[in-house]
């Protein structure tokens, strides 16, 4: 072994060393507040405790944090949302356990939202955490020795202009990519189904992570951030809700693949659909099968021309900052724009969806409601009921959703989703009990109420 691989291999064994000592603190704490992650959460929380320290739970006093990893597991008041907003600098991150409870939105709103995990059977919530401002220090540190994907775009045939300061920054970096022309179909307006068809294209072609950029930008820097946080998506949101399949990082991971999937069937089933929509769409599906591990772009890997940050940024496309060009788009349903906002599904969409290994094609859907008026520990408590008592009896049902409610319209509509779709519709309350058996009890021979 020479003297560079003895280096090398010191620095990954200290570096391992480094992650178990994080993952014991995080196992510590998340044991004594009764918090349960999936491996995909506990994964992220790790890896935030290694970059910024041990973490802790929220104190309800004024004291500034002096870093670390600040962990909410209540949603604030106003006044208290304000003055952990104050507490906080640079040097901490902050993460909701809870983050699918619409208690903690006033909290998100008045902090830069960084990621969101999904869930699962074994850790069925959503994982949320942010901080005070992109860029992040330790991040931008981690990218330094990051490997940058492989570039991917087209353009239609005939339109090679608009390529050139793509492809002069491309070489400029010394960045991998793969650009080529497309035959669209007839029209000026490119088809969501002809992207995602070329994006599921290179996803078979190459094996590295991809980055999806419109024709047209341009690389200022070269983009590592997502590479440097090694999450399977990631991507931008126009005014905090509204997401943009002009840049679109995937990282080589069965959910990032799962993702893909979903949104090249909604592509071909709805082919007059805006691209950002079906991805908003394909983002919530997938969210609630798997724990998608999404990063949320910074403005800086989505900058239009002429944006005043335009200079530092990562991606500059070729777009003007005004509202006819950035939206809003007014394809966007309004009742998913609060829950995107939050970086998380919305009421009406199911929060985690479970296949169990009965063969019947009877499906079930549980609407938790009266969350606004429980704390948010008894209704994760009870979304860890549901999941837990159809993973040990399923009660014939092959399919099972559970979507919460804060509303009674939200309820309507879900309930109203459900039926349609032919499922048996459960509606519980929060903190109601829940027996091992309560999916036995129903039975799916009992057709939808």
């Amino acid at each position: 072994m020479s003297a560079v691989e003895v280096v090398n291999s010191r620095h990954d064994t200290q570096g391992q060393e480094l992650m178990d000592e994080a993952g014991a603190d995080c196992d510590r704490l998340l044991r004594s507040a009764s918090i349960r992650l999936g491996a995909a959460q506990r994964d992220r929380l790790v890896w935030l405790v290694d970059w910024y320290g041990l973490p802790v739970l929220q104190s309800r006093n004024d004291a500034r944090y002096a870093g670390g990893v600040v962990i909410v597991v209540d949603p604030p008041s106003g006044a208290q949302a304000e003055r952990l907003h104050r507490s906080l600098h640079s040097g901490c991150a902050v993460v909701i356990p809870f983050g699918e409870n619409p208690g903690f939105d006033f909290l998100k709103s008045k902090l830069t939202e960084f990621g969101t995990v999904g869930s699962c059977s074994e850790g069925p919530h959503e994982m949320w955490w942010g901080g005070i401002a992109w860029p992040m220090t330790p991040v931008i540190a981690g990218a330094s020795t990051a490997r940058a994907p492989r570039i991917i775009s087209f353009h239609p045939r005939g339109g090679e202009i608009a390529l050139r300061r793509l492809r002069h920054s491309l070489e400029q970096f010394e960045l991998d990519s793969h650009i080529e022309p497309i035959a669209t179909e007839p029209g000026d307006r490119m088809l969501c189904i002809e992207k995602v068809e070329f994006i599921v294209r290179m996803w078979k072609k190459y094996r590295e992570p991809l980055l999806f950029v419109e024709a047209g930008a341009e690389l200022h820097q070269p983009p590592l951030l997502p590479s440097s946080l090694g999450c399977d998506v990631a991507l931008h949101k126009w005014n905090r809700w509204e997401m943009s399949a002009r840049t679109l990082y995937l990282g080589r991971s069965e959910k990032a693949e799962k993702l893909l999937s979903i949104w090249h069937y909604l592509a071909a089933s709805y082919r007059t659909i805006a691209d950002g929509y079906l991805l908003d769409q394909a983002w919530s599906l997938a969210s609630s099968q798997v724990s998608l591990d999404t990063v949320w772009l910074p403005r800086s890997y989505h900058a239009a021309k002429g944006d005043l940050s335009a200079g530092r940024a990562a991606i500059v496309h070729e777009l003007h900052a005004t509202t006819a060009d950035l939206g809003p788009d007014p394809s966007f349903a309004a009742l998913v724009r609060a829950s995107r906002r939050a970086g998380r599904t919305g009421a009406r969409d199911a929060l985690i969806i479970i296949n169990s290994e009965a063969t019947s094609e009877s499906a079930v859907a549980v609407i938790v409601r009266d969350i606004e008026t429980k704390n948010a520990s008894v209704v994760a408590a009870t979304v860890e009921a549901v999941t837990d008592a159809f993973a040990a009896d399923c009660g014939g049902y092959g399919r099972f959703e559970l979507s919460l409610c804060a509303w009674q319209n939200d309820i309507g509509a879900a309930g109203q989703a459900a039926r349609s779709a032919h499922y048996r519709v459960v509606e519980i309350a929060a903190g109601q009990p829940i027996p091992d058996n309560f999916f036995a009890r129903l039975g799916p021979s009992a057709g939808a109420p």
